[in-house]
């Protein structure tokens, strides 16, 4: 199946008006259990906790 790179930045960091973290990853691109964006929560060092990260494009 073929794995297509996805980059993750944090949603929180920009309504706190601080620098948004990005995470590097790979997703399934044809996988039918992620047909939308990638969600994971991750940690964000501006923030010192973790975070909901979406998948931007």
């Amino acid at each position: 199946m073929p794995q297509e790179l996805a980059i993750l930045e944090c949603t929180e960091a920009r309504a706190e008006g601080k620098p948004a973290s990005r995470y590097v990853t790979t997703r399934n691109k044809k996988s039918p259990r992620t047909p939308n964006r990638l969600e994971k929560k991750k940690f964000n060092p501006f923030l010192g906790r973790r975070t909901l990260h979406r998948e931007i494009k």
